[in-house]
């Protein structure tokens, strides 16, 4: 099915690391210099992936999600615990074999334009909420993060270097050959946030501040050394600009005027303030997650883990 602009919420703000923050590039290959130098943009600048931190948004919401039923956040590394497996949508008796059967129903000249909606229907309907929002192999991602640049003011172009080592478990000492160093960023320095979510539903708007409250309690950790002390980062968010034009034409017919005839980043007319409605969508998710909650979910819970 085409894709129907329904909604858009964009989210900016600063991302503080409070700790040195280490997002490794990889072994470097140069004969002089760190053995693992972080992430660099093209101008040599440190900068923050955006799958990183969405990345690390969604472990912790799915780690959320399964401490409440494990239907509710499918396990992206194995394909036997997705809420729709290969053999669910391809299968003999899968999904697309079902839309088929149902289009039997309706007339030859109308089944085209119906097997599109039936099947993007079916595979929503068995979709987990974590992968409805972050996206999975069969349906497309509802949020993106835009890579995390640095606040020039922030940082005086310098990165810190330090040495590590790995033990040998037998003699509890450090292991022959084993020493190198590593770069990080210095504490205190300040990179650009910037995100959108389009068409989600509120209870998935829900999740998304859950998600985002935890970075802004510096309870995410970002990178790698984080049993050092490293990657403790705080988020604090500036604009959240909504609109909602879900069945009023009109209403995206002036906002798509305002947006040719505006800067990027002005708040619009037709923007909402996002932050208003925080606790609305937060209270739709606690609504959806009591809803479907299964009779059987502590046994479940209990039982897989």
């Amino acid at each position: 099915m085409f894709d129907t602009f329904k909604n858009r919420l964009e989210i900016t703000g600063t991302l503080t690391t409070i700790t040195a923050l280490r997002i490794s590039a990889g072994r470097s290959t140069e004969p002089i210099g760190t053995d693992l130098p972080v992430i660099k943009d093209a101008l040599g600048q440190p900068l923050i992936p955006g799958s990183s931190f969405k990345g690390a948004m969604r472990s912790r919401l799915e780690s959320f999600l399964r401490g409440i039923d494990f239907s509710l956040a499918a396990n992206p590394a194995i394909e036997a615990e997705w809420s729709i497996t290969n053999e669910r949508l391809n299968g003999k008796n899968g999904i697309k074999k079902e839309v088929e059967k149902e289009l039997e129903e309706y007339p030859q000249e109308e089944r085209s334009a119906k097997r599109d909606q039936l099947l993007t229907n079916k595979i929503i309907n068995e979709t987990d909420l974590a992968s409805r929002l972050f996206g999975s192999p069969w349906i497309a991602s509802k949020f993106q993060v835009r890579d995390l640049t640095v606040v020039s003011d922030t940082w005086f172009g310098q990165y810190q270097e330090r040495d590590g080592v790995a033990i040998d478990r037998d003699t509890e000492t450090a292991a022959d050959g084993k020493l190198y160093d590593f770069q990080v960023v210095p504490a205190g320095t300040q990179f650009e946030f910037c995100a959108v979510v389009e068409n989600a539903k509120e209870c998935e708007l829900g999740l998304l501040m859950i998600g985002l409250h935890q970075f802004e309690t510096e309870q995410i950790p970002l990178g790698g050394g984080r049993s050092r002390g490293l990657g403790v980062v705080k988020l604090e968010i500036e604009k959240m600009y909504w609109l909602d034009v879900n069945n009023k034409p009109e209403k995206l017919l002036t906002y798509l005027q305002e947006l040719v005839n505006s800067n990027l980043g002005d708040k619009l007319p037709s923007h909402q303030d996002g932050k208003e409605s925080k606790q609305k969508w937060t209270q739709s998710l606690i609504t959806y997650l009591t809803e479907n909650l299964p009779k059987n979910s502590t046994t479940t819970t209990h039982t897989q883990s």
